[in-house]
């Protein structure tokens, strides 16, 4: 079957190449730029994979333009907030952004992260507050985050909060979308990420939807 690369709209070099020797087409969505509010949500990059390699998306081994931007419909809503009300995935979340640098690069900026094998740097205020454990116990749902969006941020602790939340709204809708596009197209879900890997297959356990789902190591790059 072909597959469908998740959770992001690029992947590394060598993930594409493994990646088209197991499957006829690899499928790619676009850059995800949810609205959480009419004023407030992430921007849209413009690269797509067949940016890069042009000769794969002309032969057909590429396939892009699956659109995953702009407001949550009432039924992506409902399963974010799913996924934000349940404890063991908020558990895997809450380690994965602990513990993964790549996990931490897809969700903010690189300014606002520790670095890999640096001093004991925490980041940011925003950051060093993600190391608390309150937030595991913070009950959250998409309406709470767009709430906390329309407030002033005149805290630390609310900013934190807020951007808390988001990060998790971000990679919720990006795994739930990967469900929606594999099942409306009759595609395989494969990435390289393990604690993305870890969370869909959490989501689909517990919802009880069958859905073809593997990882691939990424050993030396």
């Amino acid at each position: 079957m072909s597959a469908l690369f998740y959770p992001f709209h690029l992947c590394h070099e060598r993930t594409l190449h493994r990646l088209l020797e197991g499957h006829e087409m690899v499928h790619f969505r676009d850059f995800m730029a949810l609205q959480l509010t009419p004023f407030m949500g992430t921007t849209a990059f413009p690269d797509r994979m067949g940016s890069y390699y042009p000769e794969l998306l002309e032969a057909g081994r590429i396939v892009q333009g699956y659109d995953v931007s702009g407001a949550m419909s009432s039924e992506i809503t409902e399963a974010v907030d799913r996924d934000l009300s349940d404890t063991a995935w908020r558990s895997i979340f809450y380690k994965a952004l602990q513990h993964n640098h790549r996990f931490q690069r897809g969700l903010f900026d690189v300014s606002q992260l520790p670095q890999p094998g640096g001093p004991g740097s925490e980041g940011t205020p925003v950051w060093s507050g993600f190391t608390q454990d309150f937030m595991m116990d913070q009950p959250y749902s998409v309406d709470t985050v767009r709430s906390l969006s329309l407030t002033a941020l005149t805290s630390e602790e609310i900013e934190t909060r807020y951007e808390y939340g988001w990060a998790m709204i971000k990679t919720a809708a990006a795994l739930i979308y990967t469900i929606r596009l594999c099942h409306q197209n009759g595609l395989v879900a494969v990435t390289d990420s393990a604690s993305h890997h870890r969370l869909l297959t959490h989501t689909c356990q517990r919802d009880r939807i069958d859905l073809a789902n593997s990882c691939m190591s990424r050993d030396g790059y």
